[in-house]
Order: C-alpha cells, then sequence, then structure tokens
C-alpha cells in the first residue's frame, strides 16, 4: 500500500461527507448510511480485509449505522464512532445551495460580512475565513470532519505495520434528535463483538468543541460528558372573562413566576468542584389556548433543560417542585394583596387559595385507580401523535393534559414531569484508559505542537451517553415520571454499552448556525495524529 498523506486524507473524507446532505429527520439522512458504507468500500487505506457493512437503528427505522472493522491482534478492540446526521441548512437562507459546499460558501461568506463592525461575531468571521485557517459548512465542525480523522487515525495505524488491536468504526444518525443511532448501536454491540470474537478496550467519541479564542479551550480530550434531564411543567389555572379577572387564576401568570424562579437556579446547577456546571434555563413556554378569545388561559406548558454531572437525575424534579411551590405560594401572595387594594375580595384570587404541586407518577395511578385502560390510551395516541411528527416534549403536553382532564381535578394546580429522552452523564472508570489520556496532554506540546488539556466533561449533550460508563438503573425513576415512556422511549440496561469513553474532536465556531466552521490545522493535520497517539498510548497502558 503506498504511503497515505494522512492530511489530506483526512482533509479530503471530511469534504465528502459534508457534501452528502444528512439533515435529521429527512430522506437525506436514511440515505447517508448506505452511501457512506459504499464510499468506505471505494477506499484503499484501510488495509487489504477490512469489514464494512450497516445496520438499521431498528427494525423498520430506514436510518443506519455503518461499520467499519480492521482486524490486528487479539481481542482487544478500540471503537472510534460519532454521528453523521446534521441540524437544518434552512438557516442559511439564499446561502442554502452553498450550505454543504465549504469554498463555495467561504467565499459567500466572506462577501456578506465584507463590512462587519469591528467585535461583533460577523467580523470574526470574516477574520477567521480571510486567514485561510478556517473553513465553513454546514456538519463539517459537528461532525463530519470528527468522523474523518477517526477514518484518517485508523488508516494510520493500518500503514504503521502490525495493529495491536482490532480498529471498530461505527457512524450513527441521529444524534442532534434523541441518539437513536447511539441507542441502536448500543444494543448491537455485545452481538457485533460476541461474533467476531472481539472485547472493547475504550470508545473514542469524535465530536466538535467549540470555542471562541485562540483554540485553548476547544483543544480538549474530555474524559466525560454532561447528561440532561428535561424537567415540564403543566400549570392548570382557573379560567374567567378577562373582564372580570379576579375570579379567577390566570395559568399563564403562575407559569411565569415559577420561569423565573427556576432560570438559573443554583440549586439545579450541578457544580463538580472542579469545573462549573450550567444553570438551569427555560427552553418554551406556551398557554394552551389554541386561538385569541378574552378568556384567561385556562393552562401553560412550560420546559426547562437541566444539565447534570454528578449528580443523580432522579434528584431534579423534587428539587424542581420545591422551588416551584415556592414560586407559586409567592405569586398567589402577590396577587390576593392586589386583590384585596382593590376592594374586590369575592373572586377566586381574594380567599385564601392554595395550588397543589403534583408530580406526573402520582396523577397517572389516581387516574389508572379508575381507569385501568388508561395506559394503552396514552400509549395509543403517543403513538399517534409520534406518526404526526410531534416533539416528544409536545407530546408529553398533550399526554399530561388529557390525564389531568380525566381525574376530575380542579385547578389551579401544577403536574411536574419530564419531557425529553434523557442523557445520562458518563464518568470514566478506567485508571489505564485516564492515564493514557493525561500522558497525551502532558506530552503535545513536545510531540505534536499544540497544547490539549484532559477536563472532566464534554461540555454538550452527547452519544457519550449511551456509550460510556453511566448507572442505567436511573432510567427507572425518570420513566415514571415520563408520558409514554414505553412507547416512545423504552430506555433500559441494554441501552447503554457501559464501554470507558473519552471524546477527542476537531474545535471551531459557531456550530448550528450559519457560521459554523472549523479550525482547519487542528481538524485535518493535527488530531488524526493525536488520535493514533491516543490509541497507541491506551493499548500500551497495562489494564
Amino acid at each position: 500500500m503506498p504511503p497515505i498523506n494522512l492530511t489530506q486524507l483526512c482533509q479530503d473524507l471530511a469534504l465528502a461527507f459534508t457534501r452528502q446532505p444528512s439533515v435529521t429527520g429527512t430522506a437525506d439522512e436514511a440515505a447517508f448510511g448506505p452511501w457512506l458504507a459504499s464510499h468506505l468500500r471505494a477506499q484503499t487505506c484501510f488495509g487489504d480485509t477490512p469489514e464494512i457493512w450497516s445496520f438499521p437503528v431498528a427494525n423498520g427505522d430506514a436510518r443506519h449505522c455503518v461499520a467499519l472493522l480492521i482486524r490486528g491482534t487479539g481481542v482487544d478492540t478500540v471503537l472510534l464512532t460519532g454521528h453523521y446526521d446534521t441540524v437544518t441548512t434552512a438557516d442559511y437562507g439564499d446561502l442554502q445551495p452553498l450550505a454543504i459546499d465549504p469554498p463555495a460558501l467561504a467565499q459567500a461568506l466572506l462577501r456578506r460580512v465584507k463590512d462587519a463592525a469591528p467585535g461583533t461575531r460577523e467580523a470574526l468571521l470574516r477574520e477567521d475565513l480571510a486567514s485561510g485557517r478556517f473553513l465553513p459548512g454546514r456538519g463539517l465542525l459537528d461532525m463530519k470532519a470528527g468522523l474523518a480523522a477517526g477514518l484518517a487515525a485508523m488508516a494510520a495505524l493500518v500503514q504503521d505495520g502490525p495493529l495491536p488491536a482490532n480498529l471498530l468504526f461505527l457512524a450513527v444518525p441521529d444524534e442532534e434528535n434523541a441518539s437513536a443511532g447511539a441507542r441502536g448501536a448500543a444494543r448491537a454491540l455485545p452481538q457485533i463483538l460476541s461474533t467476531r470474537g472481539l472485547g472493547l478496550r475504550v470508545a473514542i467519541n469524535l465530536d466538535a468543541i467549540a470555542d471562541d479564542g485562540d483554540g485553548r479551550a476547544g483543544r480538549v480530550l474530555a474524559l466525560g460528558t454532561v447528561g440532561k434531564v428535561l424537567p415540564t411543567a403543566l400549570v392548570i389555572g382557573a379560567p374567567v372573562h378577562s373582564g372580570f379577572p379576579l375570579r379567577g387564576v390566570n395559568a399563564a401568570v403562575l407559569a411565569g413566576a415559577i420561569a423565573q424562579a427556576l432560570e438559573w437556579a443554583p440549586e439545579l446547577t450541578d457544580d463538580t468542584g472542579t469545573e462549573p456546571g450550567t444553570p438551569i434555563s427555560l427552553l418554551s413556554l406556551k398557554d394552551g389556548k389554541a386561538g385569541y378569545d378574552v378568556t384567561t388561559p385556562a393552562t401553560a406548558f412550560a420546559t426547562f433543560s437541566v444539565l447534570n454531572q454528578t449528580r443523580d437525575p432522579a434528584t431534579v424534579l423534587p428539587i424542581v417542585a420545591r422551588l416551584v411551590d415556592r414560586a407559586v405560594s409567592e405569586c398567589v401572595s402577590v396577587l390576593a394583596k392586589r386583590a384585596a387594594k382593590s376592594g374586590q375580595t369575592k373572586g377566586i384570587i381574594g380567599a385564601p387559595l392554595s395550588v397543589p404541586i403534583l408530580f406526573y407518577a402520582d396523577l397517572l395511578s389516581l387516574v389508572r385507580a379508575a381507569d385501568p385502560a388508561i395506559d394503552e390510551l396514552q400509549a395509543t395516541e403517543a403513538r399517534r401523535l409520534s406518526a404526526s411528527g410531534a416533539s416528544l416534549a409536545d407530546i408529553c403536553q398533550t399526554l399530561t393534559t388529557d390525564l389531568w382532564a380525566r381525574s376530575g381535578l380542579t385547578g389551579p394546580a401544577v403536574v411536574l414531569g419530564l419531557g425529553s429522552t434523557p442523557y445520562l452523564a458518563t464518568h470514566l472508570r478506567n485508571a489505564a484508559v485516564e492515564a493514557a489520556a493525561h500522558s497525551l496532554a502532558a506530552d503535545c506540546a513536545q510531540a505534536h505542537g499544540t497544547s490539549l488539556s484532559c477536563v472532566d466533561y464534554f461540555a454538550g449533550i452527547s452519544d457519550m451517553s449511551f456509550f460510556g460508563q453511566a448507572p442505567a438503573g436511573a432510567f427507572t425513576a425518570l420513566a415514571a415520571q415520563t408520558p409514554g415512556w414505553n412507547t416512545l422511549v423504552g430506555l433500559g440496561p441494554d441501552s447503554i454499552a457501559n464501554v470507558p469513553t473519552v471524546n477527542l474532536g476537531p474545535w471551531g465556531r459557531d456550530y448550528h448556525t450559519p457560521h459554523e466552521r472549523i479550525e482547519i490545522d487542528y481538524g485535518f493535520r493535527i488530531l488524526p495524529r493525536l488520535l493514533r497517539d491516543l490509541v497507541l498510548r491506551i493499548l500500551a497502558t497495562p489494564t
């Protein structure tokens, strides 16, 4: 096999992958897996007998995971993995036809921001593109360049000589939605390994890091990943004609008080002691009205993003409940004082008022006692809504609202639940892999001419939650509070590969925006060499 130009190989693969569209939830995403398998079979850099195949995410699912296995000696296997789906290109507007053509997009963006005011993000984009150090493109940074770097590192290891272990590459879809690809791969891994006589030593995720500075914060090797849950609050009021507002309770007002109380609440920020946590943030807030009328909102629904590092995710909802109870009590107290000042004390708000805080699981148990068929009714509705394209959060809103209507209870009240596929925080619990990671970081400046630092957590939600080491038993408590869990989520112990997992990928800026761009030298030249070095160090470290 002729010597490979590692940098050129990485760049060529990254651009080929980027030019093949794969927006999440589209036919292009379903087509990408078979295309990728075919593209890999056409390469000559993976040795004489690579095994390349694809398999569906689940029965009846058109999306495919793509695998490439290169045999070495023994059973030890290193997994390199990442996702190939991307967010939409619609946000590029009139530049959408160029969104997956990086060189042409670079020129078009340069023309667009040539007069950008100093100090703006557009000015930074102009500086980056004019320097030639960065290249834009939808999915190039997040994360097709990472896939390319992993494959280039595998090719380099093949070229180096006899492989000291087996190399397995897995590219998966759907990370930008609910990680169906990673979950499918995690379920499939035991059979893939057992039928081929392999044993996983480590998994290396190849996802990207964002850095608006000089790259030091982007050149990181993450030893774990944050987790995420999505608390929801269905707020039930007592609707009235807006001409007589003191006779009722406005659900949207209570929801606003809840949103203010929870936003950035330190009680829900999971600091590790060495790295700061990310505060809770409101993701959506909407009332339940279908259109305009002069009746105050009967319901409102809010969703919140809560990131976990060391915290048990099952403890999040009780903390939310305490904060919500306090926020609602304070809001009602303020309204009661205002009602008293008005002299109109005969309305609902003028009387002593209690707003109970319920959990979805308790509401379901209450309704189930009177109607044992409620579980199947909810499952049927969940399937119908999912087939119509509704998001999981919207489905949870509908199911919780329906459950409340069937309960016979009256408002005001708040029903708390969870509204998304949960992501568990993973932590590296393997001394050999951790030692190899730290040694690579310590030697990086001398060996590779750049900085590299180890961090405890990859800051974004990632597929590491389904490959890495995490307590799968946490799903049990989360399932009880998530409407439609068995129908739409269905996570269990087999949903996590539970393999020592780290993340080492490219860095750049502004992913998920039309300014998404990768830093070229690190992404195409240095990263494949770092990955090769990391693999060799892990394999050379005694277990």
